[in-house]
């Protein structure tokens, strides 16, 4: 719609005051169809077999290049700097998340006893050292994932990717978590 409201304008305006252009190529304008479509030229080999056309991806496949395994990543950034943890502890509140559901769902037909009351009591029969171990296993990737997720916004808004400042977050991080897991396990 818009292209023929340009197109009758400049016909208009064309018409109102003709020159060398408009004139010398109306004859040739007027014969070829209008068409919106592009055409471009392409260039194919005809009728070839699959196996010459395996051929041909063969030699395509040598000149791309290797994607990256993982030992080319450092260490530092990506498994102890937290990024390889986040995802883990991530993976692990979800897991344990749809193993409870699924285990408290399933726990009425086969006769156990998922309550809260039962589980509060079988935790408090435990010993204190072994308490506050699971209570820390539990607390600290809480910490962990609560504390990287910050410092991951901070990613998100391209803050922080200077070499110094990834190695000293990382570990300032995973202080903070532990001392956080700690704090949590054993003084809450």
């Amino acid at each position: 719609m818009i292209a023929q409201r340009a197109a009758t304008t400049t016909l208009r305006r064309v018409a109102g005051k003709p020159n060398v252009f408009f004139t010398a190529n109306v004859a040739r304008l007027a014969t070829q169809p209008l068409s919106t479509t592009q055409t471009r030229p392409v260039a194919t080999q005809p009728h070839l077999t699959p196996a010459d056309a395996n051929a041909i991806l063969a030699k395509q496949r040598l000149n791309r290049p290797v994607s990256p395994h993982l030992a080319v990543y450092d260490k530092q950034q990506t498994w102890f700097g937290g990024s390889i943890w986040m995802r883990i502890t991530g993976s692990l509140f979800s897991g344990s998340l749809y193993v409870f559901a699924t285990a408290y769902l399933a726990a009425p037909l086969l006769g156990w006893h998922l309550e809260s009351a039962s589980l509060a009591a079988a935790f408090g029969a435990l010993p204190v050292a072994l308490k506050g171990g699971i209570k820390f296993l539990a607390a600290w990737p809480f910490a962990f994932h609560a504390i990287n997720g910050v410092r991951h916004l901070l990613f998100d808004m391209a803050k922080g990717f200077q070499r110094q400042t990834i190695v000293k977050s990382g570990w300032y991080i995973w202080g903070a978590s532990i001392v956080g897991g700690l704090y949590l396990a054993f003084l809450l």
